[in-house]
């Protein structure tokens, strides 16, 4: 009998885990207010890209060092005083896998990120993959592969969930399995949905509760579970 593999869960924050759209738009809308933009337009790019991809689509004549500075002095002040929800299973789900079997992937900052996990009760994180880890962000592979080598996990063992398509293209390119959360109809390419985390919980126990023996991700399906 060949022997078997753990299995890992790479998780996306905001959106997958944690209710923050209320908090980014607010954010982004403030920043591009500030330098003469169209905030609808600067939050429909910094949803699918990094911030300093962002400056460079939204904002290619200004200092992206300084427009850095601008945002994240934004988002600290949205850390103290924002809301912030878990959403529902979240909690459960991190306190039910096993030590050492999931990550987190994000375009966020490690900081604010654990100052989020923190506020809403959420087991703190043992690993971060943040924007400043990886040269290049989702929906290039670079993050979730990284996460894996850290973890020193092959990719077909990785689950990713996540919410957005440039997440879903990054863990697809990364030649992991990934399930689609919290969104009313699949995102393009996700090999399973769910409407929501805590519909897909038992799932995603169970995927890392099973041993792995080198099978290749499941294949792509738009239905629902």
């Amino acid at each position: 009998m060949g022997a078997t593999r753990p299995r890992y869960v790479l998780f996306d924050v905001d959106g997958t885990l944690i209710d923050a759209v209320a908090n980014q738009r607010r954010v982004w809308h403030t920043w591009a207010r500030r330098y003469g933009l169209d905030p609808e337009e600067v939050h429909a790019v910094a949803l699918r890209t990094r911030p300093t991809e962002t400056f460079a689509q939204v904002a290619p004549d200004r200092d992206p060092d300084t427009c850095l500075t601008a945002l994240h002095d934004l988002e600290d002040e949205d850390v103290r005083h924002g809301t912030y929800t878990a959403f529902d299973g979240a909690c459960a789900l991190l306190a039910a896998l096993p030590p050492g079997s999931w990550a987190l992937v994000t375009s966020n900052y490690e900081h604010r990120v654990r100052g989020r996990f923190r506020r809403t009760g959420l087991p703190d994180p043992a690993l971060v993959v943040d924007a400043a880890t990886v040269e290049e962000g989702k929906p290039s592979p670079m993050p979730y592969l990284h996460a894996a080598a850290l973890l020193g996990a092959d990719p077909h063992d990785c689950l990713v969930i996540e919410d957005a398509a440039s997440g879903v293209r990054s863990g697809l390119a990364a030649g992991m399995t990934v399930w689609g959360v919290n969104t009313a109809e699949p995102v393009t390419g996700v090999h399973r949905h769910f409407a929501t985390l805590r519909e897909a919980m038992p799932y995603i126990l169970d995927f890392v509760g099973r041993s792995a023996g080198g099978s290749s991700p499941e294949k792509p399906a738009h239905v629902g579970t």
